[in-house]
């Protein structure tokens, strides 16, 4: 809490972005997810898209990660927006190489390996517009959250 995020430049949904750049002058919210098609992250990111116009009330935009490579997020994107009733413009960070889920602490060192390797376990961020960490969740990949 306090200590600059860092930044980094990955793949996502929409394409190669910057934490920095995509976060611009505003908050973020920063998620982890363990990986694609599963059905409580599909409710999770369906409800995060809905509240998308709350966040920018408040100058805040979401940005979720998992370990799965863009183009299955692009294809899960299709599945959220249609089981979910919403559409996801925000991005997911594709992050096959684990290299911003290493960096930001979301794999935990117990967390058991799966035919993909590791998963990140379910870790939120909220970024302030001066890059600080003001507060961090993380909890096991079986808890879901709620967004509502």
């Amino acid at each position: 809490i306090g200590d600059t995020c860092p930044d980094f430049t990955a793949d996502s949904s929409i394409g190669e972005i910057s934490l920095y750049d995509y976060l611009g002058d505003g908050w973020g919210v920063f998620f982890s997810h363990p990986a694609d098609f599963t059905p409580v992250c599909t409710t999770e990111l369906g409800m995060t898209a809905k509240l998308v116009g709350e966040f920018a009330k408040r100058n805040t935009k979401p940005l979720a990660i998992s370990v799965d490579p863009a183009d299955s997020h692009r294809e899960w994107i299709k599945d959220i927006n249609d089981t979910q009733s919403c559409s996801v413009e925000y991005p997911i960070i594709a992050d096959p190489k684990r290299k911003v889920a290493n960096l930001y602490g979301m794999i935990h060192p117990n967390a058991p390996d799966t035919k993909a390797g590791q998963l990140t376990v379910r870790t939120v961020f909220v970024i302030a517009p001066d890059r600080t960490l003001k507060m961090s969740l993380t909890y096991p990949a079986s808890t879901g959250r709620n967004f509502d």
